[in-house]
């Protein structure tokens, strides 16, 4: 089949490889692959190189007529069969690029939230008339736009990205950079913060935490509103904030495990997956598609959202055993190169795309 791809590709390497990766997968298949993307991306060589056909195109906004013209004369020039868009840029421009062509528009939704029938943006992007099917990134994400949607709904469905464990293999970061050795045990929440993070309520756990081994770093931006609770931790001192960081799966590596306390919003976190990757267990709460990443007891540990004393408990039983730590690591690699694997994608991928082309 005929496929175009219309979204953006500057961003971090390991945020995009698992969806460009998939596109070369569907050329491995045989299936004919078509990226419209701005032109000075990085993955844009990689995808030549793999026998991509790559169009310097991308929406200055989310009605942008240059881009609609395009996108349309490429559908027919192409005789293209399915145009996948994953943003609020292309989604809407494709929308109205795909209006007299016969190619089905499939439309990315990554997180929960934020799509409601009575916001008239909505329709500009998954709720509008012309998308065919609706592929999310969870299951989590897959409910709560199928009550959204006023039309074909069987056609919203999860296909989890796909990953491959050598992606993010790497060094750890070296505990001395903390001045911390093998004998602490060390947990890294990573996140660019926002309310739904649940900050307040991993700050709040720490109050229940009496381990002198035990250190918290925080990496990311946004966590300046959090300082005063910070500071009113009983574990202030082992409290690390270090910011902005480009070595997050080194950090996770690092780390004994990861926590994610988020509060709402999320789709399919890459942090968990990052963790996961390199062998790292985790923490995490029952919003969004954590839970479909982690097996309770198996790969790390679920909390019920917004219940920071039993948080604590949970990041207590890591915090006892090291050995735990190993073993559980272990079970989360395992699980990501098992169920959420690149080829396993790719498949489900081009099985919906045909269902599609014969509804």
């Amino acid at each position: 089949m005929n496929i175009l791809i219309f979204s953006s590709y500057k961003h971090a390497w390991n945020s995009v490889r698992p969806e460009a990766e998939m596109f070369i997968g569907f050329v491995k298949q045989g299936h004919n692959v078509t990226v419209m993307t701005q032109g000075d991306s990085e993955y844009v060589a990689r995808f030549i190189e793999q026998g991509i056909k790559v169009i310097d195109c991308y929406p200055s906004k989310k009605i942008c007529l240059k881009s609609i013209k395009k996108v349309h004369q490429t559908l027919l020039e192409n005789d293209i069969d399915i145009c996948y868009a994953f943003n609020s840029k292309t989604i809407p421009n494709a929308a109205f690029a795909c209006v007299g062509t016969k190619a089905k528009l499939v439309a990315y939704r990554g997180t929960t939230g934020g799509l409601y029938r009575h916001d008239p943006s909505a329709y500009l992007t998954q709720l509008h008339p012309r998308v065919d099917g609706i592929v999310c990134v969870s299951n989590a994400v897959q409910k709560d736009v199928a009550k959204r949607v006023w039309k074909n709904k069987h056609n919203v469905v999860t296909i989890y990205k796909g990953h491959r464990l050598d992606w993010y293999q790497v060094q750890p970061t070296l505990r001395s950079e903390f001045a911390l050795s093998d004998e602490d045990i060390i947990a890294v929440c990573a996140a660019h913060v926002r309310p739904s993070k649940g900050i307040s309520l991993l700050l709040q756990a720490t109050h229940f935490i009496n381990d002198p081994r035990f250190h918290l770093i925080l990496a990311g931006s946004g966590y300046e509103p959090y300082f005063d609770e910070i500071k009113a931790s009983p574990m202030a001192d082992r409290i690390h904030y270090i910011g902005h960081r480009t070595d997050i799966p080194s950090l996770m590596t690092m780390a004994d495990f990861q926590v994610q306390p988020s509060i709402s919003g999320e789709g399919l976190p890459r942090t968990i997956i990052e963790a996961m990757a390199n062998g790292t267990t985790s923490v995490v709460t029952t919003t969004g598609g954590s839970p479909e990443l982690v097996v309770d007891g198996e790969t790390g540990y679920i909390v019920e959202t917004g219940d920071a004393e039993a948080f604590s408990t949970a990041m207590n039983k890591l915090i006892s055993s090291k050995a735990k730590c190993i073993e559980m690591g272990i079970c989360a690699q395992q699980r990501l190169d098992k169920h959420f694997s690149s080829e396993e994608t790719v498949k489900q991928h081009l099985a919906f795309f045909n269902r599609l082309m014969n509804d």
